[in-house]
């Protein structure tokens, strides 16, 4: 007897009740039964919320038979947004593309959806602006949301004149601003902590008939924060107490971080002290701010201790307390704990991040653990993250010291493939290290990809290492490089690799392709050279020796007649 809107009205009824269970339950015993349409879906999606899967919305999505269902706005907006609160905002722009090529037509809400995932991601802003022309193009208005979200970008990307600029214009269109587009302007105002704007705005919001909120003045103390106004600060902190906005640790954190960075350890110290006199409702951020602020300040007894008290108070970690912590033990030489911390870090499934492996590659490099510092800086590139040159630079100095010359070079290839830009110094600095370790044919590709960036003492070191010693049938290949990238190939180079070549007689294709190659550049063999060339000419065939004997003369007449 239930119809499709009987059972939509449960699956409402479900979400406000908070059994997410019995919702999803319903919810596939509709998509068995066939008793669904496109209100179900998006109602389904929505309810889930930040529990829903963004793969499993995906899969609900392309799931869907109806073509009519499939490109309804609301369903599509219910997914684009399942996908931008899970942090898969490049995953929602491909999908969303697929979604207008199978005939979906989107609204201000589809932008507005999509614009908010522009806030946290690289280059936001210049996605938010191809969004909105593209909403523009699409003959669409903005309206209220769309500002309050592009401020808000414009506020995550430094970019508060741009914000400013916005958040006229929608006033000039006829809209009235409300708490959270000042609040999103006045964090785009912390940014460089431009308090007079601030207090301006604040002011204007008070004559608009609004009365700041807790968000709305946390910001403002972030902003004179950032501007160095810690007794305006102190001032605003004891009004937010006194509003009862300061029952959690985040306002002392805001101004205690800018003690603190500003050099004020001790103001800072005795606001963490208020904190705990207070019994302020704390996750441990406090903790993870005045560690740092010891770390600095070369506090590191402090900062130890700082951390076992944090150990021993709390059981909740994150990433970023991890690294805090991390970071003090280091400082303190404390490899126990330091090695206590990887495990915690193992046990509680957190992944490491770029911070988390620059802490331990310099600590093992200050204790000269520097093939455990290599083999860190390795997990750290096969995770997709790229190390810092200063660091490759320094790693590779003490790994070539200790004769780990391939572990070196492994170091300065993790670099080369990145995309970062690399200081002319390295090239030649991993050159001497292959050198030194005799890995001659790592040192060829160095000097073949980067010999005008190397100088000429170092290719001749290397050209003399390699004449010497280095693989006979890549010696043509050698000269060639060395003599393309500008370098004048002297005859004790020339006598060497001849003297290879006649020591082994079966490499005479590669001396008699050297001898036709020289004086087509301009190069002769001097008088010792050629005696030894004669004296051997019966290996190679005294005919052909002669020829190119003579035509090596001829050249180098010709030029003593020039």
């Amino acid at each position: 007897m239930l119809k499709v809107q009987d059972m939509n009205a449960i699956l409402r009824h479900f979400g406000k009740l908070n059994r997410w269970h019995d919702l999803s339950q319903l919810f596939e015993w509709m998509l068995q039964s066939g008793k669904i349409n496109a209100s179900s879906y998006s109602t389904y999606m929505k309810l889930m919320g930040k529990s829903l899967n963004p793969v499993e919305a995906i899969e609900i999505y392309n799931g869907i038979q109806d073509e009519s269902a499939k490109n309804n706005v609301f369903i599509c907006n219910s997914v684009l947004s399942c996908l931008i609160r899970n942090g898969k905002f490049d995953r929602s722009i491909k999908l969303f593309h697929q979604m207008r090529r199978d005939g979906l037509t989107p609204d201000v809400v589809t932008y507005s959806t999509l614009l908010s995932g522009c806030i946290k991601v690289k280059d936001g802003y210049s996605k938010a602006l191809e969004l909105v022309q593209e909403l523009l193009r699409n003959g669409l208005h903005m309206d209220s949301v769309i500002y309050g979200t592009l401020i808000a970008v414009c506020a995550s990307n430094n970019k508060w004149e741009e914000a400013e600029s916005y958040f006229n214009q929608m006033k000039d269109d006829g809209h009235s601003p409300n708490k959270f587009h000042y609040s999103s302007l006045l964090n785009a105002y912390s940014i460089n902590g431009n308090y007079q704007k601030a207090d301006e705005l604040v002011q204007d919001m008070k004559s608009a008939g609004l009365v700041p909120n807790k968000v709305v003045l946390t910001t403002l103390l972030k902003v004179y924060v950032r501007g160095g106004l810690f007794e305006k600060s102190r001032e605003l902190l004891a009004e937010l107490e006194t509003m009862g906005y300061a029952d959690e640790e985040m306002p002392y954190c805001l101004v205690m971080d800018g003690l603190a960075k500003a050099g004020c350890i001790d103001e800072a110290k005795s606001l963490f002290q208020e904190i705990r006199d207070k019994s302020i409702r704390s996750d441990g951020y406090s903790h993870s701010i005045m560690i740092s602020a010891f770390c600095r300040g070369g506090l590191l007894e402090e900062a130890k201790q700082l951390a076992r008290d944090f150990e021993a108070t709390y059981d909740r970690y994150d990433l970023v307390m991890l690294n805090t912590m991390l970071c003090a033990y280091c400082r303190a030489g404390e490899m126990d704990s330091v090695m206590q911390m990887l495990r915690k870090m193992d046990g509680l499934a957190i992944s490491p991040d770029y911070k988390t492996f620059h802490i331990l590659i310099k600590y093992f490099c200050k204790e000269k653990l520097y093939l455990l510092a290599y083999r860190t800086m390795e997990d750290m590139h096969n995770r997709g993250c790229q190390p810092e040159e200063e660091l490759c630079s320094t790693l590779m100095f003490h790994l070539g010291k200790i004769k780990a010359h391939s572990e070196a070079f492994s170091v300065y290839n993790m670099l080369r493939y990145s995309k970062r830009t690399m200081c002319k110094a390295l090239h030649e600095k991993i050159l001497h290290i292959l050198i030194a370790g005799r890995l001659l044919k790592d040192a060829y590709v160095v000097v073949k990809d980067n010999a005008g960036l190397i100088s000429k003492p170092a290719i001749k070191k290397f050209s003399i290492a390699f004449f010497n010693s280095g693989n006979i049938n890549l010696i043509n290949d050698v000269i060639k490089a060395i003599h393309g990238c500008g370098y004048k190939i002297d005859q004790g180079l020339f006598q060497m690799a001849i003297s290879r070549y006649i020591a082994q007689p079966e490499k005479k294709e590669l001396l008699l392709q050297l001898l036709q190659w020289m004086p087509c550049q301009g190069y002769v063999v001097d008088s010792s050279t050629r005696n030894l060339i004669l004296k051997n000419s019966r290996i190679f065939g005294r005919q052909l020796i002669a020829e190119m004997l003579s035509k090596q003369h001829m050249v180098s007449k010709a030029s003593i007649s020039h």
